[in-house]
This record gives C-alpha cells, sequence and structure tokens, in this order.
C-alpha cells in the first residue's frame, strides 16, 4: 500500500469574512493521480494553492511526509505547478525553456554540469514525446506541444508533487482528449503524485486514482473514479458526475424502495424502515419495452440523436426522466421501462434534495412539446408519493 504523502488536517481558508474552504481533511498518497472536482468557487483551487505553499491556510494544517509545512514557501517545497497558462519564455526554445529551472538552482547542495542539464532535459522530452523538438521557437508549437513543454519544465526538477491547475482549459476538445491519455502516461511513467483540478468531470473520471468531489468549500465525496460514479453520496454528487434521473422515494425494508407508489428491487441496505430517500438511476440503466412489461409507463416529449445513441425525455407521472438508448422512440409515443437491482442506488436524504435529476428544463433541445396529443399522467404530490 502507497505511504501518505501530503495531509491536509482541518484545513479552513477565509477571504474577507467569506468561508472559501471549511475543515477540509484529505490524505494524498505517494505516486497517486489525485483530482479535485467541482464547480467554479467550490475551493478546489484553494486547496491547490494551500498545497504548493502559495496561500497559508486561516486555520489547520499541512503537513508533508509527516513534517508540518505551513511556514514553508513555495520555492522550498518539493512541489512544482502547471498553471492553464503555460508561462514559457517566448525567446527561448524548447530545450532552454526545460533547462531553465536546472540552470538556476541547487540541486542537493550543488550546480548541475552541462552533461546532467543535457541529460534530464532529453529525459523530460523522451518522456513527453517531443523529442527532436528540442531547438525548436515554443512559439512555433501546437497549444497542446506548448502544454508537454511546460509540463517538462516542472517536471525536470523532479519534484515530489506536482500541481496541475486546470490545464488542459486552453486546448480544444480533440486535443483535451489526447492530453488526457498523455497526462496519465507521464504520471505513471514519472511516478511523480499529481494533483489535478478541474471542473470536467471527464478528465476526472478517465485520469484519477482518486476523485474529490467538492462543493461550497466542502468536501463531498471521495473515492475512486468507479466509486463516485456508482455510488454516490448524496444529489450533488450524482447530478455532477454524469446525468442522473433522481427522483423521491421511501426504503421499504432492505433491498425494497419505493418509487411513485411502486416498489423496486434495489441491492442497498442499512436505511430505517420507511425513510423517505433520494433515489438515483442513471439514463444508460433503462430499458425499454412494451408498456405491458413496464415497471413504469411514461409519455416520450423529446428525443435528440446523439451518435452512438438517443437522449430521450420521458414524462412520468409529470418529471421528466431522461433514458440513453440505442432504440428510436417517437415523440408523443407511450413506453414502459425495466429497470434491473443494480441499476437503481439509494441515498440518504441532504441539503441537496429536491434540488437535481429533473430534466423538465435540462435545455432548450429538451422542452416539452406543448402540443402533445396525450396529456401528462397525473403529477403524484410528495406527500402521495411517500404513503406505505
Amino acid at each position: 500500500m502507497a505511504k501518505e504523502l501530503i495531509r491536509l488536517r482541518d484545513c479552513t481558508m477565509v477571504f474577507d469574512d467569506d468561508v472559501v474552504l471549511n475543515k477540509i481533511n484529505l490524505s494524498i498518497k505517494d505516486n497517486e493521480f489525485l483530482t479535485l472536482l467541482g464547480p467554479s468557487g467550490c475551493g478546489k483551487t484553494t486547496t491547490l494553492r494551500i498545497i504548493g505553499g502559495f496561500v497559508k491556510p486561516t486555520s489547520g494544517d499541512v503537513f508533508f511526509n509527516g513534517v508540518r509545512i505551513n511556514d514553508v514557501p513555495p520555492h522550498k517545497r518539493t512541489v512544482n505547478t502547471v498553471f492553464q497558462k503555460y508561462a514559457l519564455f517566448p525567446h527561448l526554445d524548447v530545450y532552454e525553456n526545460i533547462a531553465f529551472g536546472l540552470r538556476i538552482n541547487r540541486h542537493e547542495g550543488r550546480r548541475l554540469s552541462k552533461d546532467e542539464i543535457h541529460s534530464r532535459v532529453m529525459e523530460m522530452l523522451e518522456i513527453v514525446s517531443l523529442k527532436g523538438f528540442e531547438h525548436r521557437d515554443v512559439t512555433s508549437l501546437s497549444g497542446g506541444q506548448q502544454q508537454r513543454v511546460a509540463i517538462a519544465r516542472a517536471l525536470v526538477n523532479r519534484p515530489k508533487v506536482l500541481l496541475l491547475d486546470e490545464p488542459l482549459g486552453a486546448l480544444d476538445l480533440r486535443l483535451r482528449k489526447d492530453m488526457q491519455i498523455e497526462l496519465k502516461r507521464i504520471q505513471e511513467a514519472t511516478g511523480i503524485t499529481f494533483v489535478y483540478v478541474t471542473h470536467d468531470q471527464e478528465e476526472a473520471l478517465s485520469m484519477s486514482d482518486t476523485v474529490v468531489v467538492m462543493d461550497g468549500g466542502v468536501i463531498q465525496q471521495i473515492g475512486t473514479p468507479e466509486d463516485i460514479y456508482n455510488e454516490p453520496v448524496n444529489a450533488f454528487v450524482a447530478d455532477f458526475i454524469g446525468e442522473s434521473n433522481i427522483v423521491d422515494g421511501i426504503m421499504i425494508e432492505d433491498g425494497v424502495v419505493e418509487i411513485f407508489g411502486k416498489k423496486f428491487a434495489c441491492l442497498d441496505a442499512g436505511f430505517a424502515p420507511n425513510e423517505p430517500v433520494d433515489v438515483v438511476i442513471r439514463p444508460e440503466d433503462v430499458d425499454i419495452v412494451d408498456i405491458k412489461d413496464g415497471m413504469l409507463t411514461g409519455t416520450v416529449t423529446n428525443v435528440t440523436f446523439k451518435g452512438v445513441h438517443y437522449d430521450v425525455i420521458v414524462d412520468f407521472k409529470g418529471f421528466k426522466w431522461l433514458i440513453q438508448t440505442t432504440d428510436y422512440c417517437p415523440v408523443n409515443s407511450r413506453i414502459g421501462i425495466k429497470i434491473d437491482p443494480d441499476g437503481i442506488h439509494v441515498m440518504h436524504k441532504s441539503q441537496y434534495s429536491g434540488m437535481f435529476g429533473d430534466y423538465s428544463s435540462y435545455s432548450a433541445e429538451y422542452e416539452e412539446i406543448s402540443d402533445a396529443e396525450l396529456e401528462p399522467e397525473e403529477t403524484v404530490s410528495e406527500d402521495k408519493l411517500y404513503e406505505a
């Protein structure tokens, strides 16, 4: 098991009476790719800056290899940072950009020789797949190539930790996807701990060993990408990570949850009998079947072709669900749905309950058809839904 490299203990950050971080506790392991994920203003970049030493927490402690480093300045921490703006030196070529830190810094109390610098720079060029580019003008490089130079410059000093603050934000979609693969490959090749900040769920899921979901200056959940996606702890996490239908339910007993007055088998347990809960059903976990075979029946209000599947909006008792399917369903058609037990995830009620999961106003392309031939099903009140 990898050893702990960094620990944040009860870290709070206050700016002008505004609590940006509220008692954050986080452990980061050696050789780990950890992503801080959340919307703008959630505190993820502030957390990164505390690790880097750019700001000191208002209260709480930061430990590196068990040693408290609150008062250690950034240049004395074995940490380097790559920002969204790469800040490359335009008057230096690729080689000299990467070599810059080696020339000005002492390493183990001495200056590196010319041969040592050359060896390290060439090693980094090989790792970031820029061998042969050493004498190129950095202004002639593509965005993705410039980013690789910035990463090589940060890694050539052999830090223990590399901090990356939304480094893919300036790239187009195709380059971002390519660089996601490259960043994970580079991290595995170097064995350096990466702490990555993003609001992009796809980046977090595709690259990370561990994902930390944040909102309102608080860590909502920590886990593997699979855990975060399949076992969200509350409606915020379920909605922020992928698409989710989130409905009110009642946990009748272990393995049985009631939705829209009907009982469904599930795999969840440990709730109080008849406890009100939030139920998460991912769009890809819903199977469309004939009405006679359906656990629930609804009316299709919108269909959008997405290439590999259709996004289908279905009205169930006034609540709009998103279903992703390869089967085409015409607008206004009546359908049945089937959900297997492992497609249902039950969560305790939280401060986020009722805020997410209804696709009535998902986007302009999913506006409800006003002249539907069939009337929507009667809306079920919350009190009636919770009747046993």
